[in-house]
């Protein structure tokens, strides 16, 4: 062990633990009953199992632990954002990939090709920049990693730019926002515009974040350290003091994530929004029907009548073999094309064969990705699933690498396609698009949506 380092050599790291234990010991606290002359007992603390602490001292330590439960922030409703709440239809525990049987694979690709049939598979490709990040990317002090990254964010900040939502006047929530680089692009981007907020919304606490450098700028900066799923937007005091429409972005929300963003934005916050001393704002137009809107006066006229609370969406999507059918925004269009949770269960396992293939030279550039903004990498943005995940056993003389890379790509769109619905049937005109090459990211596609002008009624005089 290095001086003054503890002598405890951690198996699962390869190296000595690097704590520094008391004066006259060998062993820091979490290893001190390694000593030999230390008598006292160390127990597995019962709110994290992970760490230990002496047995005499548990009650002290259960007062100060910082796995002990928290109060709950202002914000936090409990499972505000989780979707699926009928018991008939929570998904049960489903068969791996690798135990189905050759009969049964065909099966799910003849489903999935006949649910695809008729879709719009081939997306646009909209690779744009943004002046912001040119001083970077022509920065040679940037390594690879760093450019591609910086890539995506100019062609994220370019797209919003063609959307018009690079404007005052507005609130940018970052879910997922990691240590935040998105949010400090879009705040570059906007250096002479007024009256601009940030929510930066991460459940993890994160290390090397961007936050410090905006001190001396004025937009307001805010984290929320909260699971999206439980995260209520209207009730956020920044929010609640000034209404401004809410810009929800994400560079590479992570599976389910996603769906728990999405109705975040267009389900709680919008039917929340509305303050008690106001009237709602009129509902959209479904397919025949259209309500006009109330006659409004200038006073009101930020927050009804065809003012929507968020002005837009525009999310890097990711790990797909992540989602979720209980949180899962598109469950409406599996249905119509007659699949269900259990075909949803293979399609989004499946998924990962876009990415990985069972290709060495696919892995490389999927392990990668996302290295800088996540601090959890391995285990929240992990592309490769082991041989058994991916059903190798059961593919063999089936399809090559290549038609599995196909089917994965087919499963990532359908999955896709119920979020746009989902996004259309909610008043949004929605659309995915390739934003960056597959060399600089494999999850190359991105999701856009902004109100639907069509569906919004027009005022009365």
């Amino acid at each position: 062990p290095e001086p003054g380092r503890c002598a405890h050599f951690v198996q699962r790291k390869g190296r000595f633990c690097r704590m520094v234990p008391a004066a006259g010991r060998r062993f820091c606290g979490e290893h001190g009953h390694e000593e030999e002359q230390n008598d006292r007992k160390r127990i597995p603390c019962p709110l994290d199992p992970k760490h230990t602490v002496y047995e005499d001292q548990l009650q002290k330590h259960l007062k100060k632990c910082n796995s002990r439960e928290k109060p709950k922030p202002v914000y936090f409703v409990q499972d505000i954002n989780a979707g699926l709440r009928d018991v008939a239809e929570i998904p049960e525990k489903q068969v791996p990939l690798s135990c189905l049987s050759i009969e049964e694979m065909q099966n799910l690709i003849t489903k999935l090709k006949k649910a695809s049939n008729g879709l719009e598979l081939h997306l646009k490709e909209q690779i744009l920049s943004h002046q912001a990040l040119q001083e970077a990317l022509n920065d040679p002090k940037n390594g690879e990693s760093a450019f591609k990254h910086l890539k995506q964010q100019a062609s994220i900040l370019g797209n919003m730019e063609k959307l018009h939502l690079l404007g005052p006047g507005r609130c940018f929530v970052e879910f997922g926002a990691g240590r935040g680089k998105l949010s400090h692009w879009v705040d570059i981007a906007l250096e002479n515009v007024e009256n601009v907020q940030f929510l930066l919304v991460e459940r993890a606490t994160t290390r090397f974040k961007m936050d410090g450098k905006h001190k001396r700028r004025d937009s307001v900066f805010e984290r929320l350290q909260v699971d999206i799923q439980h995260l209520c937007l209207n009730k956020v005091p920044i929010l609640e003091k000034k209404k401004l429409p809410v810009v929800g972005i994400g560079k590479h929300l992570c599976g389910a994530a996603t769906d728990l963003a999405l109705r975040c934005l267009v389900e709680s916050y919008t039917t929340c929004c509305v303050g008690e001393d106001e009237e709602p704002a009129p509902k959209r137009c479904r397919a025949a029907q259209t309500e006009v809107a109330p006659p409004k006066s200038a006073a009101n006229e930020s927050t009804t009548g065809d003012h929507k609370p968020v002005a837009g969406i525009v999310i890097a999507l990711c790990c797909h073999h992540k989602c979720d059918w209980t949180h899962y925004v598109g469950r409406d269009f599996f249905k119509s094309v007659g699949l269900g949770q259990v075909e949803f269960h293979y399609f989004q396992r499946m998924s990962s064969w876009a990415t990985c293939g069972m290709q060495e030279t696919t892995s490389k550039a999927s392990a990668s990705e996302d290295s800088e903004d996540q601090t959890n990498d391995t285990e929240e943005h992990e592309q490769m699933l082991s041989r058994t995940e991916s059903g190798s056993d059961t593919l063999q003389g089936i399809l090559s690498a290549e038609e599995r890379k196909e089917m994965g790509w087919l499963c990532k769109r359908l999955i896709d396609h119920g979020r746009i619905e989902y996004l259309q049937r909610q008043g949004y005109q929605a659309a995915l698009q390739c934003y960056t090459e597959a060399a600089v990211s494999l999850e190359n596609v991105l999701l856009t949506a902004v109100p639907n002008p069509a569906l919004i009624p027009e005022p009365t005089i």
